[in-house]
């Protein structure tokens, strides 16, 4: 198979036509090697339009990795620029942490599976995107109990059922965070910006995504 034709045909058949038009998006998933941070066994279909399962121990993980397009949307709506610091939990193979990197200052990373954090960390190290990477396993809620910083745009690549209030409060102001929210069959990806009248809100795609480790994954009214 040739995965650079195959990484050409992503980008045109699935990406730009999912209302993603932004050069220096383009240009980035032109550049990462996705195949490099899949199951082996999925090496294949690494720039297919589905997720890939993150099986990569004796058991199933639970975790995945993003249709391309999807990572390519919310590239797009976060707009990150080369001089913001990023904070990002769930690290998962690594490959949405590479993205980031190509468009920011800073990314500090955070995996709360062990097992997922030392293939992510392989996976950077092997394509040699590691560099100026803050790599951790752990929760990433420790990010927070660790220091008073603050960050340009926080990314929860997993889905959480109420909105993440305690890393909303670390945004700079102008700052930006991903996150899917809400449960199944319908979850939003959306994006939550710092302006000087509080945080405003902005769904901008449906999907499904697993629950990120570590955070509520109930919401329901008890009576």
């Amino acid at each position: 198979m040739n995965l650079e034709q195959a990484r050409f045909n992503m980008i045109e058949q699935q990406i730009r036509p999912w209302r993603v038009n932004d050069a220096r998006v383009l240009d980035i998933l032109g550049k990462v090697p996705r195949e490099e941070f899949v199951p082996q066994s999925w090496r294949g279909m690494a720039y297919a339009d589905t997720e890939v399962p993150l099986n990569i121990g004796p058991r199933p993980s639970g975790q995945v990795i993003l249709p391309p397009r999807e990572d390519a949307r919310m590239l797009q709506a976060l707009q990150i620029q080369p001089h913001e610091t990023v904070l990002e939990v769930g690290t998962g193979s690594g490959y949405g942490t590479a993205l980031v990197s190509h468009c920011s200052r800073l990314i500090q990373s955070w995996e709360i599976d062990p097992e997922l954090a030392a293939f992510a960390a392989a996976n950077l190290a092997r394509t040699g995107l590691d560099d100026g990477l803050d790599l951790h396993a752990g929760d990433g809620h420790e990010a927070l109990k660790a220091t008073d910083a603050r960050w340009d745009v926080i990314i929860l690549s997993g889905a959480v059922v109420v909105e993440p209030g305690d890393f909303l409060a670390r945004l700079n102001p102008g700052g930006r965070l991903f996150c899917f929210i809400g449960e199944a069959p319908v979850m939003e990806a959306r994006v939550y910006t710092r302006t000087a009248e509080g945080i405003a809100p902005l769904n901008i795609f449906e999907t499904m995504a697993p629950p990120l480790k570590g955070f509520p994954t109930v919401n329901h009214f008890h009576f």
